[in-house]
């Protein structure tokens, strides 16, 4: 039988962190009904792993991690199911124009593209970078060296850059 408190317990970390699971389904997933589906997945495996919570994380870099890792898994599963997405229709970006709010969500669009043709780590990696996380964060929630942290994002920054650059003006 479940312990109300244990019960309790997790529907506060579910609800402190809702806003980060949300993020996180969002960028691996496209469709509505996926994002349902992954959202509820995290929560699972959040459940199953609740007993094991170590305090010496925070619920935030605990949670982020089971995001990431379930997000990748259900996105490999996904892709070996469906076939891929069509590609983004071609959009005019004009860094020069950048003032005007049609040219910052086109940007947003095109940069919410670019970053969902990565690689599962890389778009987990950039995910955390622009929600402002620290290397060290970072390195702990995706499990690699803070210096490997470092390098991958000056990667995929060039990567980025270099597909706005191809973007037609």
């Amino acid at each position: 039988m479940v312990d109300l408190e244990q019960q309790d317990d997790f529907l506060s970390v579910i609800e402190a962190n809702k806003g980060l699971i949300y993020k996180v389904t969002n960028t691996f997933c496209k469709d509505l009904e996926d994002k349902k589906d992954l959202f509820q997945e995290i929560s699972m495996k959040i459940w199953k792993s609740f007993e094991s919570y170590s305090k010496e994380f925070k619920h935030s870099t605990w949670v982020y991690r089971i995001a990431l890792n379930t997000a990748i898994s259900f996105y490999r599963k996904e892709k070996s199911r469906k076939s891929r997405n069509a590609p983004l229709s071609e959009g005019v970006f004009n860094l020069a124009d950048f003032q005007d709010n049609l040219q910052i969500e086109r940007g947003a669009y095109l940069l919410s593209g670019f970053i969902s043709e990565l690689k599962e780590l890389d778009r987990a990696l950039i995910l955390l970078y622009l929600e402002e996380k620290s290397h060290r964060e970072i390195a702990e929630i995706i499990g690699i060296s803070e210096s490997n942290v470092s390098t991958k994002i000056s990667r995929i920054k060039s990567i980025l850059k270099q597909k706005f650059s191809q973007t037609q003006i």
